[in-house]
């Protein structure tokens, strides 16, 4: 298994050279304990945490897995603890209001701990990991009475939560939900039904699990229109609102999955479960947005944790490994043979590791920003301008950063060759853990027809404009700097191109609907491209400034630069071909009759 180290010199870097972070904290309303000693603070002990205490559970969880026992969950050994030590810790409360028992630091910051956390152990990660969605939701959406009785306890991390959306006919089309919704004469409904795929459904970590469930009430309007939302927790609370009786909800199973296997992933059975309603009747759609948006972005960073964990142990492998000898000669003569990074090859799925990785992190961490800004922002217009951005950027960051982590991951195994296939070097269970990211909370299809149909075709282009405008300032606040020529002028044209893509396939999917979904997923993965190219200008052009001014670490600054090089000369090419397959037309998919699929 990698040995992993949170990397906190790319973390500072990104959040405090690329983003300025300390400026943003000093903007933010309620942020006046983020200051730079708190934050570095904070990052030291949460890198402690996750290399100490949860990074050597990661491959025990994998080996043992969750027990399933006649509806009870057993999670792996040691996880427990380690949950018990989390909440002792103070850390599910860092980023909730004061209010309810938080210590009401920003938003971003538990953005950052959630990397290093899901790096170490993306599936003790999720328990926790979930309970921020529930959180948000109940903050948004609940009565201060629900608050006070279940939020209050989420936020100390005493109890975790869920949230209860699939059902075995349906996945993504929420619309066809069957799961029932009766008034109880005391103000209460019963639930029935059955969720499936519901992760962090049942465990032993928490004394409670607060469920936050899709139903339908009687005589409800057919389709998403007709869905509300409720609260259904484990265990009923008694007046004081202590754990009380057990409600009717179990655990039928688990599921037995290709990886992420500590944690449950399970089938929940509501049999008339007591269940509080969120919100208005019929609009439990629009209050689990809440749930669902933080999802993606918690997602997103599972593709990075995916590309970070496999890039340092294909490093730290590269580096021992001896193998062949470089083609210019021996580099390392008083060796039996050269170690295998100083092949090109090796380099290039390193390199595409590293970019990968390092460009996730300021993509994620600009995302975690505009949460920021989107909630607690100085102004109505501030605030608003915040929300476009973030609506433009998450489908993007979900999916594009889950699909290049997935492929860090593979390189990770390829790096290793035949020992990357074995199970104790753990790149296979990297692997494997990665595959999820794609798949749930939206697949990669999903995400992209909510970029291109609803945020930029839907928007008539203006939330896409917004954002090209700004990497437009950018390149022309430092074209004139030759130095940053290699940075910023592929930047430049593939943003240009991106406008003139759009117009096009929107202007055919205006003659055919299907052009749009034909388009999409090459569409979102070239954007993603442009947005990365985006983040790694900046990257090096902060590299430059510090360098010009003697300030960091000057070989970790020509790192840097030399892997935004990298990114733009190897990666960002890719782009051309999506330009031309985005292009190509729906015919190609869809003019070949059902009929002849068949064997």
């Amino acid at each position: 298994m990698p040995n992993y180290t949170p990397p906190l010199q790319d973390m500072r870097f990104a959040l405090r050279e690329v983003l300025d972070f300390d400026s943003h904290y000093a903007q933010l309303e309620g942020a006046a304990d983020a200051d730079p000693d708190t934050v570095d603070a904070i990052l030291e002990e949460g890198a402690k945490f996750a290399h100490d205490v949860l990074a050597p559970l990661n491959a025990v969880g994998d080996e043992q897995g969750c027990l399933w026992v006649n509806g009870d969950v057993t999670t792996p050994e040691g996880f427990r603890e380690a949950y018990q030590q989390y909440v002792d810790g103070g850390w599910p409360s860092m980023t909730q209001s004061p209010e309810l028992g938080g210590q009401g630091l920003p938003e971003s910051l538990g953005s950052v701990l959630s990397e290093m956390n899901g790096t170490a152990n993306w599936s003790w990660a999720m328990y926790p990991g979930l309970s921020h969605g529930a959180m948000n939701t109940l903050q948004a959406h609940g009565t201060p009475e629900q608050q006070q009785a279940y939020l209050t306890k989420l936020v100390s991390g005493e109890w975790t939560g869920t949230m209860c959306l699939t059902e075995s006919h349906c996945g993504t089309d929420l619309g066809l939900l069957k799961t029932r919704a009766e008034a109880n004469a005391d103000g209460s409904f019963a639930i029935t039904g059955q969720k499936i795929f519901i992760s962090a459904g049942e465990h032993d970590m928490a004394d409670n699990i607060v469920h936050i469930v899709l139903a339908r009430l009687p005589g409800a309007p057919a389709g998403t229109r007709g869905i509300s939302l409720f609260i259904v927790p484990k265990f009923l609370l008694d007046d004081k609102g202590e754990v009380d009786a057990r409600n009717a909800v179990n655990c039928g199973s688990i599921e037995h999955k290709m990886g992420i296997h500590g944690n449950a992933t399970c089938v929940l059975n509501f049999d008339g479960a007591t269940g509080y309603l969120i919100g208005q009747p019929n609009r439990g759609l629009n209050c689990m947005f809440t749930f669902m948006n933080t999802a993606r972005i918690g997602t997103a960073i599972q593709g990075l944790a995916h590309a970070e964990l496999a890039f340092q142990g294909s490093l730290a492998y590269a580096r021992d490994r001896l193998q062949m000898r470089s083609l210019s000669g021996a580099a390392y003569p008083e060796k039996v043979a050269d170690p295998i990074i100083v092949h090109p090859d090796v380099r290039r799925m390193l390199l595409t590791q590293k970019a990968f990785a390092e460009g996730g992190r300021m993509f994620i961490y600009r995302c975690a920003q505009l949460v920021d800004i989107a909630h607690k922002g100085e102004s109505d217009e501030v605030r608003a301008a915040a929300e476009q951005e973030l609506a433009l950027l998450t489908p993007i960051a979900k999916a594009f950063i889950t699909e290049t982590g997935f492929e860090a991951a593979n390189l990770g195994l390829q790096v290793f060759g035949g020992h990357g296939y074995i199970k104790e070097w753990g790149m296979e269970q990297n692997v494997r853990d990665a595959r999820i990211a794609m798949i749930y909370e939206g697949t990669t299809g999903v995400q992209a027809i909510d970029l291109l149909g609803r945020k930029v075709l839907g928007s008539q282009g203006a939330l896409l404009k917004s954002f090209t405008n700004q990497i437009q300032q950018f390149c022309q606040a430092n074209e004139d700097d030759t130095r940053l020529a290699r940075y910023i002028n592929p930047l430049k044209r593939v943003n240009t191109q991106w406008s003139e893509l759009t117009q096009r396939v929107g202007m055919a999917a205006l003659q055919d609907k299907e052009e749009a979904g034909a388009a999409s997923v090459d569409y979102l993965m070239y954007s993603g491209y442009v947005v990365l190219a985006f983040f790694w200008a900046r990257a090096a052009v902060a590299a430059h400034q510090q360098l010009e001014e003697g300030r960091g670490d000057a070989l970790f600054l020509q790192a840097k630069l030399f892997t935004a090089r990298f990114y733009m000369e190897r990666l960002l090419p890719r782009t051309n071909t999506l330009a031309v397959t985005m292009l190509s037309g729906a015919d190609n998919l869809m003019d070949l009759d059902e009929a002849h699929f068949s064997l």
